[in-house]
């Protein structure tokens, strides 16, 4: 029987029958496992089994959490990182090589852009920043040395969509995989295959940990790309369309060794079962106060795609529905006004991260971008004036009477 998607998040198969018939899946808090025979061990350590060898490189409770998101997903291979910018990094150290090119969008996460900008650079790795909504300059930018074009599916903070279809197509011409951190919309809502991305990143961190508990990225193959491009070199004749799951597991994950902790994972697979009904609640009462904040005049503009005013609105609904997430922004007149609203906060926390089952709020020009230059910041179109909230699972008057006493204030 195929099961729906609330039911696939609670029921997942077992690998193996639990000896004391425990409904939740044990956590396996240990280093190494042990083997009957040395033969059984070789085998182990060669691949030619699965069974498990050193926790650095596979455990039961990390797999079998891979397992599930793999089976809601659709997946081909899923590997679970410690933090989503592990997995960001792990995916390109995958495909990038010294002399290689990613296409992207300076509309990035701040640690992201550092980490293309700067880290991978020193490496022999360039990056080519442009506007990814323009597809002509997104094609221009590819050339035989294009490793991939990457995007996140909505900025953060900048809110910005790209038509993923169409960037797919152009992807496919130029024979480069199209990667994606889909992190603002989960995986329960949004079937990045559908729209033509190969590989999908996502900070388990946000939706998926439920209460801000752990840390944890995911990487997400669907096995939709032809990899004899060169860039995974001898993996692509021997593994087909696993040659990039093949070289992330058997080198580059186990070399770098930032895989998820059985801990996390089991936490994690808490947070799971109850995503779709967080992220309904969420961002019902994001939209909401979209909209509210709209009509006040110490506001001066307010960001979130699920308006019918914004320039990606047409694009978003049709890309994400009509919940485009539980993350908007909006201006105050002033660097010194978004100071003082967030100082006179009395229920919403001044914190970073997002999609804590708690509202959270910052101002990103001073802290996620505090450290780059204003020539940076205006490239990455990041203003002094802009707040940005994650709406977690509070009463949404009560979310709404603290911004509006705090305006009040200012």
């Amino acid at each position: 029987m195929e099961k729906k998607i609330n039911t696939q998040l609670i029921h997942t198969e077992y690998p193996k029958q639990d000896p004391y018939g425990s409904l939740q899946f044990p956590v396996y808090e240990t280093n190494a496992f042990e083997f009957e025979t040395a033969e059984a061990m070789a085998d182990a350590f060669t691949g030619k089994t699965k069974e498990h060898t050193y926790s650095r490189i596979t455990n039961p409770t990390v797999s079998y959490f891979e397992k599930r998101v793999a089976e809601i997903t659709g997946a081909f291979g899923v590997t679970a990182m410690n933090s989503g910018m592990a997995a960001i990094c792990n995916v390109f150290l995958t495909i990038a090589r010294s002399g290689a090119n990613i296409v992207t969008s300076p509309h990035l996460f701040g640690n992201t852009y550092s980490l293309f900008a700067s880290t991978f650079k020193a490496f022999g790795v360039e990056t080519r920043f442009c506007d990814i909504t323009d597809l002509d300059e997104v094609e221009n930018a590819i050339d035989k040395n294009t490793c991939a074009v990457f995007l996140e599916i909505i900025t953060n903070p900048q809110l910005e969509v790209a038509d993923l279809k169409a960037l797919s197509t152009i992807a496919r011409k130029k024979n480069v995989p199209l990667i994606a951190d889909t992190t603002i919309i989960p995986f329960t809502v949004f079937k990045a295959r559908d729209f033509g991305v190969d590989i999908e990143i996502v900070s388990s961190t946000k939706y998926i940990s439920g209460g801000a508990t752990t840390l944890g990225g995911l990487i997400i193959d669907y096995g939709t790309f032809d990899w004899n491009n060169g860039f995974i070199g001898d993996y692509a004749p021997t593994f087909g369309q696993g040659a990039f799951t093949a070289k992330l597991r058997k080198e580059t994950h186990r070399n770098v060794g930032a895989y998820m902790t059985p801990h996390t994972a089991q936490a994690q697979m808490l947070g799971l079962e109850t995503l779709n009904l967080r992220f309904e609640k969420a961002s019902i009462s994001c939209l909401l106060l979209a909209k509210e904040l709209q009509q006040i005049p110490q506001v001066q503009f307010v960001n979130h795609t699920g308006l019918a005013d914004n320039p990606f609105y047409n694009l978003s609904k049709t890309q994400f529905g009509n919940l485009p997430g539980a993350m908007l922004t909006f201006d105050l007149f002033s660097k010194k006004d978004c100071f003082s609203f967030l100082n006179k906060l009395k229920l919403i926390k001044r914190a970073t991260n997002m999609f804590d089952n708690k509202s959270l709020i910052i101002h990103p020009a001073s802290t996620i971008f505090g450290m780059f230059s204003q020539e940076e910041r205006d490239r990455m179109n990041i203003s002094d004036n802009t707040i940005r909230l994650s709406v977690g699972l509070e009463n949404v008057r009560d979310l709404l009477g603290d911004i509006k006493q705090a305006l009040d204030l200012v």
